[in-house]
């Protein structure tokens, strides 16, 4: 009996390092709006995202042009507080 046990449970784990593999796929979406500056996304970007300047900026020009641009990308965890801090400054910011 042991034995079957040996041979369930390494395919248990397979199935748990798949569904972390999932969650690495999630996006930090930021969205256009008319209230904040340029100036002020940018350092936004650099202050909580750790962008660089040049990254911020052209994250920055995307969502004004394009509506949205995906910032960040990683697992739900380590996003969510980023997202929060960026909604905490005003900024339109979802997990996708």
């Amino acid at each position: 009996m042991s034995e079957n046990q040996e041979i369930i449970n390494p395919v248990q784990k397979d199935d748990t390092a798949q569904n972390v593999s999932r969650n690495t796929n999630r996006h930090l979406i930021l969205y256009n709006d008319d209230n904040n500056s340029f100036d002020y996304v940018i350092s936004c970007l650099i202050e909580v995202c750790d962008h660089d300047i040049v990254q911020a900026e052209q994250c920055t020009f995307i969502t004004h042009f394009k509506g949205k641009c995906d910032i960040k990308k990683g697992d739900y965890k380590s996003l969510k507080p980023l997202k929060e801090s960026l909604v905490g400054k005003g900024l339109r910011v979802t997990i996708d």
